[in-house]
């Protein structure tokens, strides 16, 4: 289940992955259409609340809202095992165009109590009202505040999936830019680490992939980065930006999804320039399976646990 890949794999995902529930994914799946459709948006952001305020871990975590400046954020800590020496810092997927605390308490939730550290999750800007770069400053901005009064930079790690996936790499890469302190590592999950939706993946997969269609992806990046944007650009494609100098990172994604490549690449490209990447990819899942009820998704955060966990007190012999 459990498996270490290159590029030249091939799709397996369609006879691991249990038809019938497949099948309901795509039914309830509403991560389609275009993202410029203020209707389809108006509709996708409420539902990703719903979700959100249906699916999240609600026992054994105390929720705390706060702010960073302007930007709303909430502090989620587990109430047994706690360790405040460490925190996450959380961004959300959504495309860059939905998706509000609600919905980003699912995994902040399951981050915390899998590692038993205060998870900050960031209620940044949304496209395509506040494009680029209006998260990147807004993550930021909580980053700031987290570091400068709350805890160490080495001592933080930094959460995402899919568009947040992106957006963490964004940050660890203007971090670096700036010569200022990284941190501790990155975990991502279905990261978006290339806009442009070149990848071939995207057509391996696209009969598979019970959550995401390249439609989606194209019409939430141009409402991200606008017209005047090239999805090349590594400040919107973090695959092509700086490589060298981040941290550890640990990269999990699901066999059965159009967004594969941008793992396996993002791995690549970690292990050309002498980095630390551990890949996991598991071959029943699919987008972000990470959020489901279900017990895949708790052998998800049981592997980032140990991961975690090794990392702190095993030392990089481990990573």
């Amino acid at each position: 289940m459990l498996t270490e890949n290159n590029d030249n794999k091939k799709p397996l995902g369609n006879k691991a992955l249990n038809d019938t529930l497949i099948k309901a994914l795509k039914m309830v799946n509403f991560i389609s259409g275009n993202s410029l459709d203020p209707v389809a948006l108006k509709r996708h952001r409420k539902l990703m609340e719903q979700a959100g305020r249906l699916v999240a871990p609600k026992n054994d975590i105390t929720v705390k809202a706060f702010k960073a400046g302007s930007v709303k954020c909430e502090e989620i800590s587990p109430e047994l095992a706690h360790n405040p020496n460490f925190a996450i810092l959380y961004a959300h997927g959504g495309g860059y165009v939905t998706g509000q605390l609600d919905y980003a308490r699912i995994l902040a939730a399951k981050l915390a109590l899998a590692t038993g550290f205060s998870t900050y999750s960031v209620n940044y800007s949304l496209a395509p009202e506040h494009p680029y770069p209006a998260a990147l400053n807004d993550v930021t901005a909580v980053w700031d505040h987290l570091t400068e009064s709350r805890i160490k930079p080495d001592h933080v790690f930094v959460a995402g999936d899919s568009a947040g996936g992106n957006l963490a790499l964004c940050l660890a890469q203007k971090l670096l830019s700036e010569n200022r302190p990284v941190p501790r590592g990155l975990l991502l999950m279905s990261p978006w680490t290339d806009m442009t939706a070149s990848s071939g993946s995207y057509e391996t997969y696209k009969d598979i992939d019970p959550i995401l269609t390249r439609e989606y992806v194209l019409s939430a990046s141009k409402a991200y980065i606008t017209d005047n944007g090239d999805p090349k650009d590594p400040a919107f494609s973090p695959l092509f930006g700086r490589i060298a100098g981040l941290p550890p990172v640990y990269i999990m994604t699901g066999r059965n999804e159009i967004l594969l490549d941008d793992s396996l690449r993002l791995k690549k490209r970690i292990d050309e320039e002498g980095g630390k990447a551990k890949l996991d990819i598991e071959e029943g899942g699919w987008h972000v399976y990470q959020q489901m009820p279900l017990p895949i998704a708790a052998q998800a955060m049981k592997r980032l646990s140990a991961y975690v966990t090794s990392s702190i007190y095993e030392g990089d012999k481990n990573i």
